[in-house]
C-alpha cells in the first residue's frame, strides 16, 4: 500500500509539473503573441501612413495648382490690354476651364475636401496611433502576468527548471513622450 501512495504522489508532481510547465508556456506564447500585435501596428501605421500623407499631398497638389491656374490666368487677363480682345478672349476661355475645374471641386467637395481629407489623416493617425498604444500595453500587462508566474512558488521551481527568462517591459523613451508635431503645411508634408 505505501507503493501505492508512493506512486500517487510522484503521479501528482508530474502531472502538476506538466500543468505548470504549460501554463509558463502559455504565458510566454501570449507575451510573444502581445509583441507581434505591435509589430502589425507598426507595420500598419509604416505602410498606410505614407500612403495617405501622398493621397493628401496629391489632392493639395492638384487644388493648390488649379487654384494657382485660375488666380496666374485672372492676373495674366488684367495684364492684357483692353485693346487685344484676341489674347483677352483666349486667356477668358482658359479661365472659363481652369473656374469649371473649380466648380466640379466644390461640386465634388461642397465642404472643402481639402480639409476632410486632412481630417482623414488626423484621424487615421490618431487610430494607429491608439491601436499602437493598445498593443503595447497588451504586452506590458501579458509580459506582467507572465513575470509573474515565473517568481511565484511553485512556478518558479519549474521556470528555473525549465530555463524560463522574464520579459522586458516596453517602456516610453522620454523623447518619445513628447506629443508629436504634425503639420500640414508644404514643408510639413
Amino acid at each position: 500500500m505505501n507503493i501505492f501512495i508512493w506512486i500517487g504522489i510522484i503521479l501528482v508532481l508530474i502531472i502538476a509539473y506538466v500543468v505548470i510547465y504549460n501554463g509558463l508556456v502559455s504565458a510566454r506564447m501570449h507575451t510573444k503573441e502581445s509583441w507581434a500585435q505591435i509589430d502589425v501596428q507598426l507595420k500598419r501605421r509604416n505602410d498606410l501612413i505614407p500612403n495617405l500623407i501622398e493621397t493628401v499631398k496629391g489632392y493639395g497638389k492638384y487644388e493648390q495648382g488649379t487654384l494657382e491656374k485660375v488666380i496666374g490666368l485672372r492676373n495674366q487677363l488684367m495684364e492684357i490690354p483692353a485693346s487685344d480682345q484676341q489674347a483677352t478672349m483666349e486667356v477668358s476661355n482658359q479661365l472659363t476651364s481652369a473656374l469649371k475645374s473649380v466648380f466640379a471641386l466644390s461640386e465634388a467637395y461642397p465642404d472643402l475636401k481639402a480639409n476632410q481629407q486632412y481630417a482623414k489623416l488626423m484621424e487615421e493617425l490618431t487610430n494607429t496611433e491608439n491601436k499602437i498604444a493598445y498593443s503595447r500595453q497588451l504586452f506590458n500587462s501579458t509580459t506582467a502576468n507572465y513575470n509573474a508566474k515565473i517568481q511565484m512558488f511553485p512556478t518558479s521551481v519549474v521556470a528555473k527548471m525549465g530555463h524560463f527568462e522574464p520579459s522586458v517591459f516596453l517602456e516610453v523613451p522620454s523623447e518619445e513622450k513628447v506629443a508629436p508635431k504634425v503639420s500640414f503645411s508644404d514643408q510639413g508634408l
